[in-house]
């Protein structure tokens, strides 16, 4: 598996725990009070911030640990850019969502947390492309 695919792996399942880990937080706070007046900004950095050094350290180490190092030939570069173009039309989505929330009027956790998940269903669905295109090939499109 070449250094670009495990690292796309990496930043793939980051992106999800966090997410999860993230809701679980939030999900237990929530036992006793209204979803809205739940402490979110402090889970939501912290699972932001954890994805990130996750991503970071596992792509270390699977650097360390690759005979190839992080060498980009043609096909990872086109990989990497169309899974970004795809992945990144779940991001805006997110951006529109927490926007029209915002014109809405609604509670700024509901704000952050559709910008949240927009982000986070944009890593996933971009990492998702990656490995298809990995596996499969390029899309003809």
């Amino acid at each position: 598996m070449p250094y670009e695919e495990k690292r796309t792996w990496i930043l793939g399942v980051a992106s999800v725990v966090s997410y999860v880990i993230y809701l679980v937080v939030v999900l237990v706070r929530a036992r006793d009070q209204a979803l809205t007046s739940v402490s979110f900004a402090a889970p939501l950095l912290w699972a932001v911030g954890g994805s990130i050094l996750a991503s970071i350290i596992g792509s270390i180490a699977v650097a360390i640990g690759s005979r190839e190092g992080d060498r980009k030939d043609q096909r990872d570069k086109e990989i990497d850019l169309r899974g970004a173009q795809i992945g990144g039309a779940f991001t805006a989505l997110g951006a529109g969502g927490g926007l029209l929330l915002s014109l809405a009027d609604a509670d700024r956790f509901w704000i952050a947390n559709a910008i949240y998940l927009g982000l986070t269903l944009g890593a996933l669905v971009s990492a998702a492309a990656k490995l298809v295109a990995y596996r499969r090939g390029m899309w003809p499109w």
